[in-house]
């Protein structure tokens, strides 16, 4: 695992809509691994590599954004409001420490209520920025912080906030360093707004009009104490996902990529997501539709300041991308 780079892809801010930052970062290490390189207008960075044939495009998607959130009131005694940017729950944030983009930073706490044994919402939530009066407050409404989530390791185990999808960047990237010439051309595509809305990867697949597009996004797991039933954990193999809550992945990718899977004995599970979806429910709407599938990192506490993937899963990914790229089909 390149810590240095995954320190770097987790830890620059980028909430959905507001991606430059990041964009910069990917855009800086993508420069000489890719032919050709542009933004395109709503932020997502694409990047080309020239294939053997030119008769067929495949897209491969990870977007850059991250939940993140955004100044709604600033109360009389300096105290924010806020509004989630993607999904955020309640319970997870109280505690947490969040960063604005001009470098505040603030507590989010949950404020005193009747009955303090039911699960707080977004609107019970306030922001301490460390002011005494609304004028003082260092922010003001519209303004976006992202989490504070340190990059840290346990075993085999990458901890961090920001996993999603900053995990399925770097496998975009770590990918590009080991592929030559692939048997197709390929765009390389980091989406934008993809938490939000999946505006980033519907435009960049509606220009590219690929003949198959894959996303690269974490998943739930199914391995931790009383989870929703689901059969995907933590070091299994990356998951090939059969369907979500916003797509059926197409049997032609899906088949594919288990095919390729078993041909080079890389570890792999099936996935069935009960809730949410990825960049690959939008693609393949695009035009006159897209063959689009997903494949999967494992990952526990997902839209947290710790979310949790396994090295062996994201490097058993990589080789099956570059397995699927590299020879003809």
């Amino acid at each position: 695992m390149n810590r240095q780079r995954l320190e770097r892809f987790t830890q620059t801010p980028g909430p959905s809509g507001y991606e430059d930052e990041i964009r910069a970062v990917i855009a800086a290490a993508l420069e000489d691994r890719v032919d050709e390189m542009r933004t395109d207008a709503l932020g997502s960075l694409v990047g080309f590599r020239n294939g053997a044939n030119h008769d067929k495009t495949l897209l491969l998607a990870a977007h850059m954004d991250e939940i993140g959130l955004m100044v709604t009131h600033v109360e009389e005694k300096g105290f924010v409001r806020f509004t989630s940017v993607g999904g955020i729950r309640a319970v997870n944030s109280v505690g947490s420490r969040v960063r604005f983009a001009n470098g505040t930073l603030g507590i989010i706490a949950v404020e005193r209520r009747e009955n303090a044994s039911k699960i707080p919402q977004l609107r019970h939530l306030y922001i301490d920025v460390g002011a005494s009066s609304r004028e003082d407050a260092p922010v003001r409404v519209g303004d976006t912080a992202t989490f504070i989530g340190p990059l840290a390791s346990q075993g085999s185990r990458w901890i961090s906030k920001a996993m999603d999808d900053r995990i399925g960047c770097y496998i975009l990237m770590e990918l590009l360093e080991r592929l030559e010439q692939p048997a197709h051309d390929v765009f390389f595509v980091f989406s934008t707004q993809e938490e939000i809305t999946l505006s980033g990867a519907r435009t960049s697949a509606f220009r590219i009009d690929p003949q198959m597009a894959i996303s690269v996004d974490v998943t739930s797991t199914g391995d931790t104490p009383k989870a929703l039933p689901m059969d995907v954990a933590l070091g299994e193999g990356p998951a090939i996902k059969v369907k979500d809550s916003g797509m059926i992945a197409h049997p032609a990718v899906r088949d594919r990529m288990i095919e390729v899977a078993d041909a080079h004995e890389i570890p792999y599970q099936l996935e069935v997501l009960l809730r949410g979806s990825t960049d690959a429910a939008a693609m393949q709407l695009v035009r006159g539709g897209v063959p689009s599938g997903c494949v999967s990192i494992p990952c526990r506490y997902v839209h947290s300041t710790t979310e949790t993937v396994d090295e062996a899963d994201v490097e058993h990914a990589i080789e099956l991308l570059h397995a699927m790229i590299r020879t003809a089909s």
